[in-house]
């Protein structure tokens, strides 16, 4: 499957804010936008002009597409089901995506950024209800169990995550065990529970022209 491999900073420097798909690098003061804080490109520094109604809808999509790493199709496939969905079309979207199991390991403390948490998720390092799962867009249900194989917790990369996250905060929708390196998902998270800075009715507005 087709994958973005280039410099996922330029990404944040395109938005204008950080969308932390670097892990402890963003934390740091080697992050490249508060180094520079303009688009990337030869004419990154020229001053921008109004965004069209149409171009601030684009943004908007192309933001909530890079803080997931979920390219085109998969993220218009995402959108219908949303639409069939009760509800708020724009709720059940980031719903949908906080359900992926490469976001379920990244948001229980299992990784640092969304981008390792897929790449550990393929390496075949997580199960879900006992079974191992290697499809990082798997949709992860309330009730589901996600735990770190019992082959990997030994690894020198856990026991680096179980030390840096050690105090990390746990999303309300989310039960965790960090000694135990496992987790599960209570229900499904409330918009106000979704801590990205994305407009999602501006990309149903872009969807529905």
């Amino acid at each position: 499957m087709a994958r973005y491999t280039g410099a996922v900073c330029r990404q944040c420097r395109r938005e204008g804010l950080k969308l932390y798909l670097k892990g402890e690098r963003c934390y740091t003061e080697k992050c490249s936008v508060d180094r520079r804080s303009y688009a990337p490109g030869q004419h990154g520094q020229r001053r921008r002009g109004k965004a069209s109604e149409y171009g601030l809808q684009l943004r908007e999509k192309q933001k909530a597409r890079r803080i997931y790493g979920v390219l085109e199709k998969q993220f218009r496939k995402y959108f219908k089901e949303a639409d069939r969905r009760k509800g708020i079309t724009g709720e059940n979207l980031l719903q949908i995506l906080e359900s992926r199991l490469d976001n379920i390991v990244y948001r229980m403390g299992f990784a640092l950024s969304r981008s390792e948490a897929r790449q550990l998720v393929r390496h075949g390092h997580f199960t879900v209800n006992g079974k191992k799962v290697t499809i990082p867009s798997y949709q992860v249900r309330p009730g589901d169990e996600v735990a770190v194989r019992e082959s990997s917790r030994g690894k020198g990369r856990f026991k680096e995550l179980a030390e840096l996250t050690h105090n990390q905060g746990t999303m309300e929708w989310l039960e965790v065990d960090r000694e135990n390196m496992t987790g599960k998902v209570i229900r499904l998270p409330n918009r106000d529970e979704i801590d990205i800075p994305i407009a999602e009715h501006l990309i149903v507005e872009l969807y529905s022209r």
